[in-house]
């Protein structure tokens, strides 16, 4: 046999779609020919993989050698495709039985020595897997009903993913995907020969079993660290119930870091698909991610804006994708470059990113939540009853027109967080904790998927017309409001949005003008 055929998956952006290697054995000089649009990673595989097979006690065949990785017009990057290489060439020249390889699919970075070593985007190859047998299943569903013969239909099988063993745990976290993960190419090689001749003393590789499954996740942190505040912590409750943006504005260490900090520990626990999302996405990334939490990314001022949405010749996630289903923060928000908040403003209603490449196009999810702190002023002490504030009118008012009205206007909760006394400071009584003001919160957001399926920020002007209903009172308050605040419609909108989760929030079906008028507070500084 020349010819061989090995599955594995590439990864592009968040997605894995799958990569079919074709190893062929021809007569001619010694070589060995990469085609198929392989980057460098995958390019210099090939002294990786030579060495790999030498010193796993397999011979590395001297002839002309020709892989292809298909399909030929999609990027494959990384040294993920080190281990089915490896397969492919020990299969085309006989040391390994090609028929056995349809039931697998492959990943891993091979040492010089054989050893394998985890990889990137491991979940997203899983998720990939797992989502190609829905798909097969519904379409041999679809198939059966025509046919009118269900008897015929056998179910589909899954293939089985060999990964490094560093990447089992990761990768087992998708359920109806068999995982099974090896320290070497020698160890790969003995369990697709103990297929072959199960009386050989080949050793089988062992199923990774999933972990168990958290009730709740843990976080270091928690609300009752925040002493005083009541206003502010009120406002971080109603964000954190209806999904809303938020806006701390207030003097040096009066505690905007400290509150932005705990709204992912008052947040409602992320459900299994949603964790799996986010872990695939910090999988793909590369960055290390506490599994069940909700993303808190804090990003520095100095950051680009491809950086902060994401890009590159091959489209790759910024940090709002790393913050989906979580928060971004940014603090000292004027001190951001005006053009990297004004990246924000699409993402921030349409809750995804499409970066748009002369060759490419991606997609992203952005469903965060962006929590921003500022100083009134360059000395950051305007309004102090000290009077230290130093800053001429001028000064204050370029430093405030930094942020543009377009970006303020998105953001639902603008909250005034006055310095602390030390009186608040000295107080040993403890405020609620974050999971006395978590169960609340919980309880609004259940309200929400009950009759809508989506948290209120998320409510679209044609649902908030269906969802959002007022009383004569509630209409003529915003009337008024509208003239006094010189709300826009998106403004409009944001209230109704706000005021909707304040009535959840008091187990109201009906919003009052209580209601409204809280939710009216909290935009008299946008």
């Amino acid at each position: 046999m020349s010819f061989a055929q090995v599955y594995t998956r590439s990864v592009v952006g968040l997605h894995a779609p799958k990569v079919i290697i074709e190893v062929h054995l021809s007569q001619g000089l010694p070589a060995l020919t990469i085609v198929g649009l392989p980057e460098a990673a995958v390019r210099e595989s090939k002294d990786r993989v030579r060495s790999a097979i030498l010193n796993s006690g397999f011979q590395f065949p001297n002839r002309r050698l020709t892989i292809n990785l298909a399909p030929a017009d999609l990027p494959k990057d990384g040294a993920r495709l080190d281990l089915p290489i490896a397969i492919g060439i020990l299969a085309a020249s006989g040391q390994l039985e090609p028929e056995v390889l349809s039931g697998f699919e492959f990943i891993g970075e091979l040492a010089l020595n054989g050893q394998l070593r985890q990889v990137t985007g491991s979940l997203a190859v899983a998720r990939a897997i797992k989502a190609e047998k829905l798909a097969l299943a519904l379409s041999q569903l679809a198939a059966s009903d025509q046919e009118q013969n269900n008897s015929d239909t056998s179910p589909p099988i899954t293939p089985q993913l060999i990964v490094p063993i560093d990447n089992g745990r990761e990768a087992s976290r998708v359920d109806g995907v068999t995982i099974l993960a090896a320290q070497s190419l020698k160890a790969v090689c003995d369990h697709l020969q103990s297929l072959v001749d199960p009386s050989a003393s080949y050793e089988s590789l062992a199923v990774v079993q999933p972990s168990p499954a958290q009730q709740h996740v843990g976080y270091q942190v928690d609300l009752a660290d925040v002493k005083g505040q009541h206003h502010a912590r009120r406002a971080l409750e109603i964000a954190a119930a209806g999904g809303h943006s938020l806006l701390f504005t207030g003097p040096p260490g009066s505690g905007k870091t400290l509150m932005a900090s705990r709204l992912p520990t008052i947040l409602p626990d992320l459900s299994d698909e949603d964790a799996l999302e986010v872990a695939s996405t910090y999988s793909v990334a590369d960055s290390d991610y506490n599994y069940g939490t909700r993303p808190f990314r804090q990003v520095h001022h100095t950051i680009s804006a491809v950086a902060l949405v994401g890009g590159g010749s091959r489209p790759k996630p910024g940090e709002i994708t790393l913050a989906n289903k979580g928060v971004l923060f940014l603090d000292e928000l004027p001190e951001f470059d005006r053009s990297v908040l004004e990246v924000l403003r699409q993402p921030l209603e349409a809750k995804q990113i499409t970066i748009s490449r002369a060759n490419s196009q991606m997609t992203f999810p952005a469903n965060f939540q962006l929590v921003a702190a500022m100083n009134p002023c360059p000395c950051g002490y305007d309004g102090d009853t000290s009077g230290r504030c130093r800053c001429r009118p001028e000064q204050i008012k370029r430093y405030q027109d930094k942020l543009s009205g377009p970006l303020l206007d998105r953001i639902d909760l603008h909250i005034t967080v006055p310095a602390l006394p030390i009186a608040d400071l000295q107080n040993s009584q403890v405020g609620e904790t974050s999971k006395q003001v978590r169960a609340r919160v919980v309880v609004a957001h259940q309200h929400q998927m009950q009759r809508q399926k989506k948290v209120n920020n998320e409510l679209s002007p044609s649902e908030i017309d269906e969802y959002i209903q007022l009383g004569d009172n509630e209409k003529q308050l915003l009337q008024l409001a509208q003239q006094r605040l010189n709300l826009s419609a998106r403004g409009y909108h944001r209230v109704l949005r706000v005021a909707r989760t304040i009535a959840d929030l008091a187990n109201s079906t009906d919003i009052n003008s209580a209601h409204v008028s809280e939710a009216l507070s909290y935009r008299s500084k946008a």
